[in-house]
């Protein structure tokens, strides 16, 4: 069934994994034995190919830099201009692979309808570009608000203002505090602008105000239900009700710390804690039951966002498996038309009223 991911860290992988994403996983694989600078090597799920084996047609690709001020110990850069310079080396891999051919950009509803029928006309997927539409990954990376309408011209047509820790725009997963005047700023350039507010990572503070704020298009692109994992990570109840009545839609990640309770990094295996693709549905089942329908969920799996195998369920070898999910969903009682609202059809209802 043709899939929508609305959340993957293409270029980062490309960039700062130094991952040649044009070749199958396995050969990433190879590649990587025996190197130990990160947790992950050799055990990456994602790959163009690996994409288009599992009729992933379409994702929602990011850019990613964060600032951190002095004192802080996350990982990331230390000015905004610095930040901006990653994001804009990210976007040059991905103008690299559409030279290439690997892939093209969706950024406007002619171009989203026009991929769309490229992905139905029967040619084998191996021939077909992945289409990508670009977002950011936490805002610090933006230096004046002249920025977004610059990233908007470029095809930016996302934003989540905040990652993980305090940030120049909102504070993020593990942090406090709302927006402010400058992340109200940035919220009314893009209302403006029309572009799609992530609210995924907003800590509670910041989500509230936000979203009092911002009266344009929010969805949470890779978010789970605090009530199955009880973290700030996740939303709570009230935060996922808020966003359903906001029209959203609510990606599930495949990031097993997210998934099942009481999971330690580096210590925990999926095996021990029994994580499988079927977790993820009881996360996305759980935001039905709050909207009494399956209008509100889809993926955004979040693959290789700095984990690999090690932190992903047991029965997900690459990206591909991504086509045991409407199994696993018509075997909860979910319809046909429920199955393909979650595999692509919530996405593209919210991009066709976006962009109507």
């Amino acid at each position: 069934m043709f899939t929508i991911d609305a959340h993957l860290d293409l270029s980062m992988n490309a960039m700062e994994w130094n991952r040649d994403l044009r070749q199958p996983v396995a050969q990433l694989r190879q590649r990587e034995e025996g190197m130990t600078d990160k947790p992950d090597r050799a055990k990456g799920t994602v790959s163009l190919p690996e994409l288009r084996r599992g009729n992933i047609g379409l994702v929602v690709a990011t850019q990613i830099a964060r600032y951190v001020a002095p004192g802080n110990p996350l990982p990331g850069w230390h000015s905004p201009e610095q930040a901006w310079a990653q994001t804009q080396g990210q976007r040059s891999w991905y103008n690299a692979m559409e030279d290439a051919g690997e892939m093209v950009q969706v950024s406007d509803l002619a171009s989203l309808e026009k991929h769309l029928l490229l992905w139905q006309d029967g040619t084998p997927n191996d021939q077909k570009p992945v289409g990508y539409m670009l977002s950011l990954e936490g805002a610090d990376s933006i230096r004046t608000l002249a920025d977004v309408e610059t990233a908007y011209n470029y095809g930016l047509r996302a934003i989540g203002p905040a990652h993980y820790g305090p940030g120049r725009y909102a504070q993020g997963t593990d942090a406090s505090g709302g927006v402010g005047p400058a992340g109200q700023a940035l919220l009314q350039e893009m209302e403006r602008l029309n572009i799609i507010l992530d609210a995924t990572h907003l800590c509670d503070d910041s989500f509230w105000e936000a979203l009092d704020y911002f009266n344009g298009p929010v969805w949470a692109s890779h978010t789970n239900c605090r009530t199955l994992v009880n973290h700030n990570r996740q939303f709570s109840d009230a935060q996922l009700k808020e966003l359903i009545a906001r029209d959203a839609v609510i990606g599930g990640p495949l990031d097993a710390w997210m998934m099942v309770p009481g999971w330690v990094r580096g210590k925990s295996t999926p095996e021990a804690m029994n994580c499988t693709l079927s977790v993820m549905i009881d996360h996305l089942d759980h935001i039905c039951q709050l909207a009494g329908n399956a209008r509100h969920i889809g993926i955004g799996s979040d693959l290789d966002g700095a984990f690999g195998k090690e932190q992903s369920p047991v029965d997900l070898d690459t990206i591909a498996d991504l086509q045991k999910i409407p199994d696993l969903l018509r075997q909860r009682g979910y319809t046909e038309d429920d199955v393909a609202n979650v595999m692509h059809g919530n996405w593209l209802r919210f991009l066709r009223r976006v962009w109507a």
